[in-house]
C-alpha cells in the first residue's frame, strides 16, 4: 500500500516539474517617456516616447508607447529630446588621453565629433592608426575621421614642402589617401591656409579629392583665405567640387575681412548658383565673432618682414587690441596679452611688434615644432546669423579643450543666444543643423535622427535654460541646460557631469 501511494504521489510531481515556467529573458531596453521630441528633421516637435536597446545600441521605436515590464524608464518631464549633436569640425581628439570622458563635449549635447579636419591628422599618421588607438582606449563620444592632406603632404615631402608637389609625390600622397578611405575615412580634408597645404596647387588637391570621391567620400576644407581673398577661395573649392565630382564643405565659414562685412548675401548667391549647377556645396559654422589660429595666417606670403602686410592686418582683419596671444612658447609671459598691450610693454609700435612676434614664433616653430595660438576678432553676429540661416549650413565648434570658448560652448550658445535671444531661427531648425544636416554634409549614416534603426545617440535638454558659460578667460567653463546624454544607448552624461562610461565608437563612412 505504501509503495502504491508513493508511486501515485510521484506521478503527480513529475508532470509539475516538467511544466515549470522559466523566468523571462531580462529586458535590455530603455524607455524615455513624456518627452518633447525634436527628431532632427527640422519639423515641429511632438510629444511622445522613445525606446532603445542597450544591446543593439539602436532606437527600436518612437511614438505613444506603453512600458515593458523590466525596462528602464526615464520620465523626461516635458523636456526636449533630440538626436545627439554632431560636431562636424572638432579638435577635441588632440587630448583624448587626458579627456576621454569629454566633459566639455558632452555638456554641449555632442555625441559625435569629426577629427582630421583642417588637413591635420593630429597625433596620428593614418586613420587606421587612430582607429587602433581608439579601440584600445575608447572615449565617451563617437569619433569620425577625415584623411588629412597636410599630414600626408608632410609625410611625403618632408621639410622640402614649400613648393608644388611633383607628379610622383602626388601619386605617393594618393596612395595614403586611398589607405585612409579603405579604413573608412569620411573623405579628404585640407587646411590650405596652413603649412604645408598653403604651398599646394589646386591640381594637387583635385587629384587627391578624386581618390576620396571614388569611394563616395566628401571634401572638407579650411579655405586658402577667409578675409580679403575669400571670394577666390570659394571659387577654388567650387572648382574642386566640379572637377573631382565630390561633395564639398566649407569649414567654419566666415567673413573675416572687416571691409567685406555685410556681403553674405552675395556669397550665398554664389553658393546657391553652384548648387543649381550640380556642385554639392555646404558649410559649417561656429557662433562666435572671434576666431582662433596662429600668427602665421596673418601673413599669407609668410613674409614676416612685410610692413605692408602687418598694416593691412590691422586695417582689414583685426586691430592690435583684438589680437590676443593664448599660447606663445617663445615667451610665455606674453600669453593672455594683446599685440597692443605687448607693444606698450616693449615700447615698440604695433606694426613692429606684430612682425617681431611673428618672426620669433616662426623661428621657434621650425626649431621645436611648437606653434603659437591667437584669438582675434574679425567677424560680426549679423554675418554669422546670415550664414547660419543658409539651409546647407550645419553647426560645429572647431574647438578643443581650452583656448577658445567655442570648444565648450558652441552648441548651447546657438540654442541660447541665436535661437532664444536673437530669434535667428527656431529650436527645431537649429537642432536640424546640429544633427541631420551635419550628418548629411559629411556623409555619416544612421546618426542625427530620432527614428527606428538609428543609433541611440540622444540628448535631453531644457530649451528655456540651455546656455554657454565659456569665455576667453575661462574657456573650459561647461555649459548648462543639458540634462542627460546617451551615446550608443549608454548614459554618458547625467547630473551635470560625465558618467565615466566610454561607449563611443569610431564612425566610418561605410557604417
Amino acid at each position: 500500500m505504501r509503495i502504491r501511494t508513493f508511486l501515485l504521489i510521484l506521478s503527480w510531481v513529475l508532470p509539475l516539474s516538467a511544466c515549470t515556467v522559466e523566468s523571462p529573458e531580462p529586458v535590455s531596453s530603455t524607455l524615455i517617456s513624456n518627452a518633447v521630441i525634436f527628431d532632427g528633421s527640422g519639423d515641429d516637435p511632438y510629444k511622445g516616447s522613445v525606446r532603445f536597446d542597450a544591446t543593439t545600441q539602436r532606437i527600436i521605436v518612437v511614438g505613444d508607447l506603453e512600458i515593458i515590464p523590466g525596462e528602464i524608464v526615464i520620465d523626461a518631464k516635458g523636456l526636449a529630446l533630440a538626436p545627439g549633436f554632431i560636431d562636424s569640425h572638432s579638435h577635441h581628439d588632440d587630448d583624448l588621453e587626458e579627456y576621454p570622458h569629454m566633459p566639455g563635449v558632452l555638456s554641449q549635447g555632442i555625441t559625435t565629433i569629426v577629427r582630421g579636419v583642417d588637413g591635420s591628422g593630429g597625433n596620428y599618421a593614418t586613420v587606421a592608426e587612430f582607429q587602433a588607438a581608439f579601440a584600445a582606449r575608447p572615449a565617451a563620444v563617437n569619433v569620425a575621421s577625415f584623411s588629412a592632406h597636410n599630414s600626408i603632404r608632410q609625410h611625403v615631402m618632408g621639410d622640402d614642402n614649400r613648393r608644388h608637389a611633383s607628379d610622383v609625390e602626388i601619386e605617393a600622397m594618393a596612395v595614403l589617401v586611398e589607405a585612409d578611405m579603405q579604413a573608412g575615412a569620411l573623405g579628404l580634408s585640407t587646411g590650405l591656409e596652413y603649412e604645408p597645404g598653403i604651398f599646394s596647387a589646386t591640381e594637387e588637391v583635385i587629384a587627391l579629392a578624386r581618390v576620396a570621391a571614388s569611394h563616395g567620400g566628401h571634401y572638407s576644407s579650411h579655405l586658402r583665405d577667409e578675409d580679403d581673398r575669400f571670394v577666390d577661395a570659394i571659387e577654388e573649392i567650387l572648382r574642386i567640387g566640379r572637377e573631382a565630382e565630390i561633395p564639398v564643405q566649407v569649414s567654419h565659414i566666415k567673413l573675416a575681412d572687416r571691409l567685406a562685412w555685410g556681403s553674405t548675401a552675395a556669397i550665398i548667391e554664389t553658393l546657391d548658383a553652384a548648387r543649381a549647377e550640380g556642385v554639392e556645396i555646404s558649410a559649417d559654422i561656429y557662433p562666435y565673432e572671434r576666431w582662433a589660429s596662429n600668427l602665421a595666417v596673418l601673413f599669407p606670403e609668410r613674409d614676416y618682414s612685410s610692413v605692408e602686410t602687418a598694416e593691412y592686418t590691422f586695417e582689414r582683419t583685426a586691430a592690435a587690441e583684438d589680437i590676443l596671444l593664448i599660447s606663445y612658447p617663445v615667451n610665455p609671459a606674453f600669453e593672455g596679452m594683446t599685440v597692443a598691450e605687448i607693444a606698450g610693454i616693449t615700447e615698440r609700435d604695433e606694426v613692429t611688434t606684430l612682425l617681431e612676434l611673428s618672426q620669433a614664433a616662426e623661428d621657434h616653430r621650425r626649431e621645436t615644432g611648437e606653434d603659437t595660438g591667437i584669438i582675434a576678432k574679425s567677424m560680426n553676429n549679423d554675418d554669422i546669423a546670415a550664414f547660419m540661416r543658409w539651409p546647407f549650413t550645419n553647426i560645429c565648434s572647431d574647438g578643443w579643450h581650452g583656448g577658445h570658448p567655442r570648444g565648450y560652448g558652441s552648441f548651447p550658445r546657438v540654442l541660447g543666444l541665436f535661437v532664444r535671444e536673437l530669434g535667428v531661427f527656431t529650436t527645431a531648425e537649429a537642432i536640424f543643423k546640429m544633427t541631420a544636416r551635419a550628418a548629411d554634409n559629411i556623409g555619416v549614416r544612421d546618426r542625427g535622427r530620432i527614428e527606428a534603426g538609428h543609433y541611440a545617440d540622444l540628448v535631453l535638454f531644457n530649451p528655456e535654460t540651455i546656455i554657454d558659460h565659456a569665455t576667453i578667460k575661462e574657456p573650459m567653463a561647461m555649459s548648462s541646460g543639458i540634462e542627460r546624454v546617451w551615446v550608443n544607448g549608454a548614459l554618458a552624461f547625467d547630473d551635470g557631469a560625465p558618467t565615466g562610461v566610454f561607449a563611443g565608437q569610431t564612425v566610418s563612412r561605410t557604417d
